[in-house]
């Protein structure tokens, strides 16, 4: 419905998540979450495909269920799939999914090449190699000193709530998240400034990691929704435009 909506526009996000306390709410073992994420997976692609669905799988059956509406972009909406390992971007490389990573740029660097070894080895030769997405909180500012008194506070709150299950059941949080938001930012999960501040960071992080695609978060925590519009003009009117002009590795 909301590419139908849209008109073509939606981009779908799939995972299995990588919190076994939110899997346990549900009476799944983490041991289970991955095939049971793959069958579902396959369910719902198959449904974006077909105007009847028929499923009998090991966790899930189907019997002539009426699929009255397919989305506008077919067979489905470009997919993406989040990857935290070189392993997982293997099963993305051979399905042609996008992926967007989180982490150090170093560590994304693992997960694209293994990804680039794994497509040019299994894909067609005609095809385009999909999108190789980093993730990245993003605030721009007037200076430097700015857009940290902005986004600190808003990395404070957003972290807070992201961890509310774990402290909850005390918990530790999960792992490779940066617990603060002077360790996000050392780790470059953060880019604050101004914006030619973040543009140049932005440039040696995507080389570092070589990623083809950035994926903005620009609203998170209590972040005033002023200065997610000025993020978000920044990005366009000055760092978008100088990103045109440059080489990556």
């Amino acid at each position: 419905m909301l590419d139908q909506l849209s008109g073509g526009r939606l981009d779908l996000g799939i995972g299995r998540g990588a919190v076994p306390l939110e899997l346990s709410f549900f009476g799944i073992s983490a041991e289970q979450a991955h095939d049971r994420y793959s069958e579902a997976a396959e369910i719902v692609l198959q449904a974006m495909e077909t105007a009847t669905l028929n499923h009998d799988g090991r966790y899930f059956k189907l019997d002539n269920v009426p699929i009255s509406l397919s989305p506008f972009q077919r067979p489905h909406p470009p997919l993406w799939y989040g990857t935290m390992r070189p392993e997982t971007a293997l099963l993305a490389a051979e399905k042609n999914i996008n992926i967007p990573c989180v982490g150090r740029s170093v560590t994304i660097r693992t997960i694209t090449d293994a990804y680039r070894s794994h497509w040019n080895a299994t894909s067609a030769k005609s095809a385009n190699m999909p999108l190789l997405g980093m993730v990245r909180t993003i605030v721009v500012a007037d200076s430097d000193a700015k857009a940290e008194a902005l986004a600190a506070p808003a990395y404070a709150r957003w972290l807070k709530t992201f961890t509310h299950l774990s402290r909850n059941r005390g918990l530790p949080a999960p792992p490779n998240l940066p617990t603060s938001f002077e360790q996000a930012a050392d780790e470059g999960h953060c880019l604050v400034g101004s914006a030619s501040t973040v543009h140049d960071a932005l440039k040696k992080q995507v080389n570092e990691a070589g990623a083809t695609y950035v994926m903005c978060q620009l609203a998170f925590g209590d972040l005033p929704l002023a200065a997610s519009l000025d993020t978000i003009s920044a990005i366009r009117s000055r760092i978008m435009p100088a990103f045109s002009k440059v080489q990556l590795a």
